[in-house]
């Protein structure tokens, strides 16, 4: 079921796939792939422990995600192994890995390539254009959804204070 008037894209209206995630709900489990040693799988089970940073993004090579995944990659840093931090797109894990070694990215990225199961159960999914809209998710270490923001023109940047306010609050 699409949701619409939520976000455009260059202005013009788009509609997100399945339901709205909400703040103090359950974070819905999910696998994305990451390159490593050959196709590696994450889940939300893997995330559990400590609490979590996920940067959505439809395409880590356009400007702004480029712009949204370096700026993160730096803020982060300064947490170390405090947060589990990761960058989800539908990008080809190898894509990711290649942008990653390019711009010197620490932070993990994973794709949502393969099943979309990440877009459509977060309700981050462009319908019309099949790529995940640009979102910042953070999770407690029991994976409970603690903030949420859904950026709503596509082609902006997040509010990158709020969303590592919202992440200092549970280290």
């Amino acid at each position: 079921m699409g949701r619409s008037g939520i976000i455009t894209f260059k202005g013009n209206p788009m509609t997100l796939e399945g339901d709205d995630l909400s703040v103090g709900s359950a974070a819905p489990p999910f696998t994305v792939h990451f390159a490593g040693a050959g196709i590696q799988a994450l889940t939300l089970d893997d995330l559990k422990g400590k609490p979590s940073f996920i940067s959505v993004v439809p395409s880590l090579d356009t400007p702004v995600c480029a712009i949204q995944t370096k700026r993160f990659n730096e803020e982060l840093a300064a947490l170390g192994d405090k947060v589990n931090a990761v960058t989800i797109s539908r990008d080809l894990p190898f894509a990711q890995a290649r942008f990653c070694g390019a711009e010197d990215i620490k932070m993990r990225t994973a794709s949502d390539y393969q099943t979309h199961q990440f877009g459509t159960d977060y309700g981050l999914t462009i319908e019309e254009l099949k790529l995940l809209t640009r979102a910042v998710v953070v999770l407690d270490a029991d994976g409970k959804v603690a903030y949420k923001e859904i950026v709503a023109e596509v082609t902006e940047e997040p509010d990158y204070s709020a969303a590592m306010a919202a992440l200092r609050m549970l280290v």
